[in-house]
């Protein structure tokens, strides 16, 4: 690739990455005063926090390869359903407990192993980013691990929601595994990552927590994908015309 050819396929990594932790974030911070009790109300709105920090920096840095004027705000409030690049599974709506940590879980040890690849990078800033998000991934992953034990492996209801959450979620996991040609190229170039490379290990760490939390593993019979093509459930659509609500009804407002 030349350096311009480089740099948009850099800028559009980096606008991907924004996607995933913008729409998560927002879908987390949905348990704020609805969550189990107090401590744990808290504990969502900081793990929300911490995807929102994440989307900032990628879409910062998209801003900057732009350099057309646009900022943060404009690609997370101003670009419709179409034009977001999220994983699928972000954008699914919270569900109940057990559905959100089963999620959690799931792209927890999925971020674990691609953050420390994406901490690699020779781009510095994305190389920068992951770095700091990894250690916040580490602790969402702590959190996550320790709710699926406890409601797996807790009482009878408590694990049938969690896995039926499991079962309901496992066709949407195949994407993060399949990356196009925009991801293999700049994987090839050592600035991005091969997140085929990453299925083994996710699989034999996530066999490990379900055989704790007594669940089985859902067999490879579903996928759904199309999310890193902007093809994506109706559920995006709802949630994003309530995160740009405000910004589209006050253009260029500034608290």
């Amino acid at each position: 690739m030349n350096d311009d050819d480089s740099k948009q396929a850099t800028l559009a990594y980096a606008l991907r990455l924004g996607d995933d932790s913008l729409v998560l974030g927002q879908r987390i911070s949905e348990w704020v005063s609805n969550a189990p009790f107090l401590e744990e109300d808290i504990a969502c709105g900081n793990v929300a926090l911490d995807y929102i920090g994440r989307a900032r920096l990628y879409y910062g840095y998209a801003a900057e390869l732009a350099a057309d004027g646009r900022d943060e705000d404009d690609f997370a409030y101003l670009r419709s359903a179409r034009e977001f690049r999220n994983y699928l599974i972000y954008e699914l709506p919270r569900g109940d407990f057990a559905f959100t940590q089963v999620r959690q879980l799931l792209v927890d040890l999925f971020n674990t192993g691609y953050l420390a690849a994406l901490a690699g990078s020779r781009d510095a800033t994305l190389a920068a980013i992951a770095a700091k998000a990894i250690k916040e991934t580490r602790y969402h992953l702590r959190r996550s691990r320790e709710w699926v034990l406890r409601l797996g492996d807790g009482t009878g209801e408590s694990h049938r929601r969690t896995q039926k959450a499991l079962d309901d979620l496992w066709g949407y996991t195949h994407e993060l595994f399949e990356p196009d040609a925009l991801e293999l190229r700049l994987a090839a170039a050592g600035t991005g990552v091969d997140t085929a490379a990453l299925k083994p290990e996710w699989k034999r760490a996530l066999a490990a927590v379900l055989n704790e939390a007594t669940l089985s593993l859902p067999a490879d019979d579903w996928a759904v994908r199309g999310g890193r093509t902007g093809y994506h459930t109706e559920n995006l659509g709802h949630l994003l015309t309530q995160l740009q609500s405000i910004h589209r009804a006050y253009p260029g407002c500034r608290w």
